[in-house]
């Protein structure tokens, strides 16, 4: 069977960073850090004071009053990234089968900031004996992906891929996966989160798997630093429109991008820490690589996980050792995470945009906010620090892990 080719034709976010993938594009490159004081609740009981939000989000700019009953901020963020990506693509679904287009969106943990809205109401008695009859069709993780479906009448494949943070990675290789089989000829996906409330940030708090760097909050999300302490949380969406090669070369699509191999493994080690040897990243990696046919000395960047947790960073890298070899220190390697935090479900789809533009623009965005060399990181890494820098890219590697051992990678490469 003869796989078919599958490029990015379309991009949209709505991030810590920026309002559109444009604007979001600029500030990471430029290294402009998403972290500020929480808005979002009081955090006077909270260790953790301090997040990437998105910043001056008004839901009336683009939902009315009677769809925002309808809808949890994740899924607002869904539809605006979606929107976005759709937009971008150029894509008319009036000339096109929509049977075979589809929405593959995903979430982490999808509706928690209604779940908390519904269950503070029961346990006041505001709600007895009903909640409302929107609770459960905005809490569930699947609902973004049905809302976009909905909205542009698109009939193919339609749900939701589940994996912690890795799920818009997975979202992203099951559209590919549906695309190059011949299934389907355009997919919209990504991921969106919105955990930035109580019950989000209380529980990563409580794993103490998050920053609580208070004192230096501006620059507490520290990839690779010797006194990394933590991810610092994000919220935000983004989308990658996904189409067959030919069809959008026969209707004059711009092509950002071609995804060109994917991996995916288990740690099967630990609910939340990775495998002290890196070996699941190991495995995702030489995975993508075979599936890409592709040499290791190949590839010229990889967005990693790089959440900036103590062990993590350690495991990734052993990892990235082990598969390149020397060639490891010639690659470029950053952690956009440093930039707009760590948006959890959507982390993925977010960061694979960025591997993408940095392809476009050749561009290597930077690492931020390190200060103290590790001693248990090689100094002969390459890790972007402070600065962009510019780098004749062929082939560009995103790498995302998830509580439970869930770990993903896809490979782009730059538009022929």
């Amino acid at each position: 069977m003869t796989l078919k080719r599958v490029v990015v034709t379309g991009i949209g976010s709505i991030s810590p960073v920026g309002a559109n993938a444009e604007e979001t594009w600029r500030n990471v490159v430029n290294g402009v850090c998403g972290i500020d004081l929480i808005t979002h609740y009081d955090t006077t009981n909270f260790k953790t004071k301090f997040a990437c939000e998105v910043k001056n989000y008004d839901p009336l700019q683009y939902f009315d009053r009677k769809e925002l009953r309808r809808i949890d901020k994740f899924t607002q963020f869904a539809i605006i990234a979606s929107d976005e990506a759709i937009k971008d693509s150029a894509i008319d679904f009036e000339s096109m089968d929509k049977s075979r287009a589809g929405v593959i969106w995903s979430s982490g943990i999808g509706g928690v900031e209604t779940f908390l809205e519904e269950i503070k109401g029961f346990i006041e008695g505001n709600y007895i004996p009903r909640f409302s009859p929107f609770f459960i069709p905005k809490i569930i993780s699947d609902i973004a992906a049905g809302h976009i479906s909905m909205k542009h009448g698109l009939m193919g494949p339609n749900y939701c891929t589940v994996s912690a943070c890795a799920s818009s990675s997975n979202a992203i290789i099951d559209s590919f996966n549906l695309i190059r089989l011949g299934m389907v000829d355009y997919m919209v996906t990504g991921g969106s989160e919105a955990s930035l409330n109580e019950v989000g940030m209380g529980g990563f708090q409580s794993m103490m798997a998050i920053s609580t760097n208070n004192e230096e909050y501006k620059t507490a999300s520290r990839p690779f630093c010797a006194t990394r302490d933590g991810f610092v949380m994000g919220e935000g969406g983004a989308g990658l429109i996904l189409e067959e090669y030919e069809h959008a070369k026969a209707r004059g699509a711009k092509i950002y991008a071609e995804v060109v191999g994917v991996g995916l493994s288990a740690d099967a080690y630990h609910l939340t820490a990775p495998h002290p040897e890196g070996l699941g990243a190991n495995y995702v990696m030489r995975n993508a690589l075979q599936d890409a046919k592709l040499k290791p000395e190949d590839i010229g960047y990889i967005n990693v996980h790089g959440t900036a947790t103590p062990l993590g960073d350690i495991a990734e890298l052993k990892a990235v050792m082990q598969v390149f070899g020397d060639h490891a220190f010639k690659l470029n390697i950053s952690s956009t995470k440093s930039i707009v935090g760590h948006l959890l479900g959507a982390a993925g789809a977010m960061e694979a945009s960025f591997a993408v533009m940095a392809l476009v623009d050749q561009i290597i965005p930077p690492t931020i906010n390190h200060q103290k060399a590790d001693e248990n990181i090689d100094p002969r890494f390459n890790l972007t620090l402070h600065k962009a820098q510019k780098r004749e890219l062929t082939y560009a590697m995103s790498n995302t892990f998830g509580f439970g051992g869930h770990n993903t990678c896809v490979i782009f490469k730059k538009a022929e």
